[in-house]
């Protein structure tokens, strides 16, 4: 009996370590953590304001948060309330999860680049926290 509750024991041990872990060695607990916040930027930094990924609802689409200091950037980007990412890598900001309010495009380096609408040019990159 002593071996089938140690076998049981380690059985549970194994199936949650594989639980925060995909396979490859990097855990999904910290994946869960790390950071959706972004810094929309607009000319060159000359305005700037947060956006935030929030949860996926389907296959490509998420929840987003964008602050109401947008509408400086971008009037009307203030409404947007998803964040559409294509196979392709380009990103969509819409107010209804399928008309894009703005379209980003893979930037070189990290984040994004706007094309569409092709002004303001806004670039979209994580934003980086410090301890202050």
């Amino acid at each position: 009996m002593r071996v089938l509750s140690a076998f049981v024991a380690i059985a549970a041990l194994f199936g949650g370590v594989q639980l925060f872990h995909d396979g490859n060695g990097e855990s999904l607990a910290n994946e869960a953590t790390s950071s959706n916040t972004y810094r929309l930027v607009a000319n060159g930094d000359e305005a700037a304001c947060a956006v935030s990924r929030g949860a996926e609802i389907s296959d490509g689409l998420s929840l987003l948060t964008v602050a109401p200091t947008c509408r400086r950037l971008l009037p009307g980007i203030e409404r947007a309330k998803f964040w559409r990412e294509q196979n392709d890598g380009t990103v969509a900001f819409s107010a209804n999860g399928v008309d894009p309010i703005v379209t980003f495009a893979v930037a070189d380096g990290d984040g994004y680049e706007s094309y569409a609408p092709a002004t303001p040019l806004l670039s979209l990159a994580g934003d980086r926290k410090t301890d202050d």
